[in-house]
């Protein structure tokens, strides 16, 4: 999970909430042990508005988390990604947006990158961690890969994501 440095409120609430729905919900279901079930209320991943970026010459199906909500739940409790699949997240603001990777049960890359589409920093992260994630310089998206995305297609800061929606 994944949430601007800013959320902590809204981030106990959900912290609070999500275990007693997360209890209720695996009480009716059984999951391998290591898998985390969505909790109750989740977005489903086809429920998202999604883009189409281009990195280079590589085409990004993006889902897009341009609100609160959907930027707090990111990729959590996915398990897999199709191999040009991502996630963008629109912010509202120019800004030092960190991430982290708790309930992430994938392993990613993040992008983040500049109003006009210029990536500033590339970061990777380990499943299922809550160290954070932040860029060195201030930006309006970050677009998360499967890990290793960006250096196997040698994507590199200065280089520029097309096609993003208008930050609102």
């Amino acid at each position: 999970m994944r949430f601007p440095m800013r959320s902590l409120i809204a981030r106990f609430a959900v912290a609070v909430a999500l275990p007693l729905a997360a209890m209720s919900f695996a009480a009716t279901t059984a999951a391998p042990a290591h898998a985390q079930q969505m909790p109750a209320g989740a977005k489903q991943p086809g429920d998202f508005p999604r883009a189409k970026l281009t990195a280079g010459m590589f085409v990004i199906d993006a889902a897009v988390a341009a609100n609160d909500a959907d930027r707090e739940q990111g990729l959590m409790y996915r398990t897999n990604l199709a191999p040009n699949e991502g996630m963008l997240f629109v912010f509202n603001e120019t800004a030092v947006h960190c991430f982290w990777m708790k309930n992430t049960l994938i392993p990613l890359s993040i992008a983040f990158m500049r109003a006009d589409g210029t990536v500033t920093d590339i970061d990777e992260m380990q499943a299922e961690t809550t160290n954070n994630h932040c860029p060195k310089n201030n930006g309006v998206y970050a677009l998360e890969m499967s890990k290793g995305w960006f250096s196997s297609k040698g994507i590199k800061p200065g280089m520029k994501i097309q096609g993003l929606p208008a930050a609102q």
